[in-house]
C-alpha cells in the first residue's frame, strides 16, 4: 500500500501594474493578477520574492530593463498601494493579500 500525500501550497494573490513603458517587457500587459507560491499561509513574501517571481514567470524580454541584481533598476518608481516602497520598507516589505504593486519607468528615450 502506497500512501500519497499531496502538499497544498499556499499562494499570495496580488495585483501588479506597469507603466512608463515597462508593460512592453510583460507582453504589453499593464496589469497582472499574480499568485505567489509560499510554503504556508504564515510564510512572509517580500517584494524581493515578487520580483524574482515576475522575472522567472512573467518578463517576456529584456529583464535588465526592469531589474538590476535582485532589485528594480534605478529609474523604476515602485509603489505599494500607491505609496513609495521606500516608506514601506523597500524590497523587504512583507506583501499582504490584495496588495497592489505598481512599477513605473521614469527613463524615457529622447
Amino acid at each position: 500500500i502506497v500512501s500519497l500525500s499531496l502538499a497544498v501550497m499556499a499562494v499570495l494573490d496580488i495585483k501588479v501594474e506597469f507603466g512608463g513603458g515597462l508593460e512592453l517587457l510583460f507582453d504589453n500587459q499593464k496589469t497582472l493578477s499574480v499568485s505567489i507560491p509560499r510554503a504556508s499561509d504564515d510564510t512572509a513574501v517580500t517584494i524581493k520574492d515578487v520580483l524574482v517571481h515576475l522575472k522567472d514567470h512573467h518578463v517576456r524580454e529584456r529583464p535588465e530593463m526592469f531589474l538590476q541584481g535582485d532589485t528594480v533598476r534605478p529609474g523604476v518608481l515602485t509603489l505599494v498601494n500607491d505609496t513609495d516602497w521606500e516608506l514601506c520598507g523597500g524590497a523587504e516589505y512583507e506583501v499582504q493579500p490584495g496588495d497592489n504593486l505598481t512599477f513605473i519607468s521614469t527613463l524615457h528615450g529622447g
